[in-house]
């Protein structure tokens, strides 16, 4: 089976790919065309169905592995797919395997690396509040991606973004004694809890109806209230902080934070976080572009454009 980190210009081929996300759309003469974006198990690619028909429509399910006719184009420097056809598959006999992006970090070193440091951290009620939030997502922290698309957006993602902040955030504890180094780490591995809750799942890149009128900071901030209160600690200084940190975990209004970092670790929290989630990105990005090529532009990233160097491995 070809695989999307094989195809090439001008390829005219015939295989079977999950179908991730699909958009309708309409040409400036009104004809209907799909927005579609494909995965396998070593990338994905977005595609167009242009002229789309109904039966194209009904073909096209969101979260199923579908056999799609396709030529492969080069646009703004990107492959793309001109989908000339998809057809819809019976998904009983599907190996999803093949179509799941997995984290490069196994599922038992995320487990066992998120145990050792729930012992690790001294303060008996951030141990508490953190062990009460990993009750309550249970197996979904180590399943979810981070995120529909732009980073960690692939099985196990959630739990590698958030322990690579961990890994991020001991070292500026470390250089940076004014930090609380426990709450910092608390703060990294439950900040985004909430996308459990907000994310379709592991195939799907949909939002939930929750996801989308409540959004990850509000319910992992309420889900930790729960636990304060549950535990009866409520009243404690380290659960207030640790709700303004989900709270203000993304540093600025515009960003989705309904308040502004206003702890130190707060605002360590929010630069461990776009960081993390920026080196994976371009992580991403970049494996698609040869040496001495420049990416598209990245939207998420202020719309610029990155250049892959001459020396870089390819």
């Amino acid at each position: 089976m070809v695989k999307i980190k094989d195809l090439k210009e001008k390829d005219h081929l015939k295989t079977n790919l999950m179908l991730k996300s699909c958009t309708k759309g309409t040409t400036s003469k009104g004809s209907p065309y799909l927005n579609l974006v494909f995965q396998d198990n070593t990338g994905s690619i977005d595609g167009k169905l242009w002229d789309a028909k109904v039966q194209d429509e009904a073909n096209a399910v969101q979260g199923h592995v579908v056999e799609v006719q396709f030529e492969v184009l080069e646009y703004n420097r990107n492959l793309q797919l001109r989908v000339n056809r998809i057809l819809d598959l019976d998904q009983s006999t599907i190996d999803l395997s093949e179509y799941i992006i997995s984290s490069a970090m196994s599922r038992s070193e995320s487990e066992s690396m998120f145990a050792e440091l729930l012992a690790s951290l001294k303060n008996e009620n951030l141990r508490i509040l953190v062990s009460g939030m990993l009750d309550k997502v249970g197996d979904s922290y180590f399943k979810y991606p981070a995120a529909s698309r732009i980073h960690h957006s692939y099985m196990g993602g959630l739990a590698e973004h958030s322990l690579g902040m961990v890994r991020l955030a001991e070292q500026v504890a470390e250089l940076y004694p004014l930090l609380n180094r426990d709450l910092l780490i608390a703060g990294a591995m439950i900040h985004d809890m909430g996308k459990t809750a907000e994310l379709g799942g592991m195939i799907s890149s949909e939002y939930t109806d929750q996801g989308r009128l409540l959004g990850h900071i509000s319910i992992a901030q309420a889900w930790l209230a729960e636990v304060a209160e549950e535990k009866g600690i409520a009243d404690s200084e380290e659960a207030v902080l640790l709700r303004h940190m989900v709270l203000s975990h993304h540093g600025k209004y515009e960003f989705g934070s309904p308040v502004l970092p206003e702890i130190p670790e707060a605002e360590a929290l929010s630069l461990i976080d776009n960081l993390d989630a920026r080196m994976n990105t371009l992580t991403g990005i970049l494996e698609g572009v040869k040496p001495g090529q420049w990416t598209q532009r990245i939207f998420s990233m202020e719309n610029r454009q990155f250049y892959k160097a001459k020396g870089s491995a390819k």
